[in-house]
């Protein structure tokens, strides 16, 4: 996975959007239908080429899971670019489904990555604890929480949670992957039409983290459990079958975000290093 573009390849950036509802998920899989399969089938078709040129993402979320915000680059040959770059972005909008938009193409700058230049990723997830359950027009993005909810007491659990730690007891265990992340946001705010919605925004995430998360913390606002224990969870440093991971359709990617231009080829370097806590043994594998 290149920081720069093969010669004769041009890397274009691709900011995106898409409802995860009827997807499994970004990543392509055999005879299931995902975000990158759709991505990559339309620039195919449109660039009328027998390649399909692969998309690096800055998050793979899982199925069910939206994004407003997502980001992804693909190496394009010069001069299909130089063909296509002015009625690409018209193009795939004519090609693609309705439920994923490609809002911006352009050339990207020296160095850029969509996954490793990131600095972090932003995500909401939106819950509604109304007696009556959720707005039928927004059933497809908002959890329903069966339990009043005490927004003061998550978000006092939630400050306990920030800065860097092993965030293995909230993620799925994937081998050789190391479960350090810095927890840079998280909080919680009810808006006026009741929904509650979470921000969560590291600098990566690891598989399920958010929905652990947040299955934890509605476990503290409907007050089955006290505020510091998700921070006793992260202490402990193993899954707890306490903590439950909520559902995917509240979840939402809202924003990546990448430093400036000259600073890319540094990110790249550090996203890459094996991260490991003070006293901590490092695990290797991807970040």
């Amino acid at each position: 996975m290149s920081d720069e573009a093969a010669p004769g390849f041009v890397r274009v950036r691709l900011d995106l959007a898409y409802d995860g509802q009827e997807f499994s998920g970004w990543a392509e899989q055999r005879e299931r239908r995902t975000v990158q399969g759709e991505l990559e089938g339309a620039l195919r078709t449109v660039t009328r080429s027998s390649e399909t040129f692969e998309l690096t993402v800055a998050g793979r979320t899982d199925a069910g899971v939206h994004a407003r915000g997502q980001v992804a680059h693909v190496d394009l040959p010069e001069e299909l670019w130089a063909e296509h770059r002015d009625k690409l972005l018209r193009r795939l909008a004519g090609r693609l489904p309705h439920d994923v938009r490609v809002w911006k193409v352009a050339e990207a700058p020296p160095g850029f990555n969509a996954r490793f230049s990131a600095i972090w990723r932003r995500y909401a997830y939106r819950v509604t604890d109304h007696p009556g359950g959720v707005d039928p027009l927004l059933r497809g993005h908002v959890l329903w929480h069966d339990w009043p909810l005490d927004v003061a007491a998550m978000n006092a659990a939630s400050e306990r949670l920030l800065g860097e730690h092993d965030f293995a007891a909230y993620c799925k265990k994937r081998d050789g992957a190391t479960t350090i992340r810095t927890l840079q946001r998280l909080e919680w705010a009810r808006g006026a039409d009741g929904v509650i919605t979470a921000t969560v925004r590291a600098d990566a995430f690891c598989h399920n983290m958010v929905r652990s998360l947040v299955g934890a913390l509605l476990f503290v606002g409907d007050g089955h459990r006290p505020p510091d224990w998700p921070a006793k969870v992260l202490a402990a440093g193993v899954r707890d079958s306490a903590v439950h991971v909520v559902r995917p359709h509240g979840l939402t990617l809202e924003e990546v975000g990448y430093p400036a231009d000259g600073q890319l080829a540094a990110r790249n370097r550090e996203s890459r290093n094996k991260r490991s806590l003070p006293g901590a043994t490092a695990i290797s594998g991807c970040c």
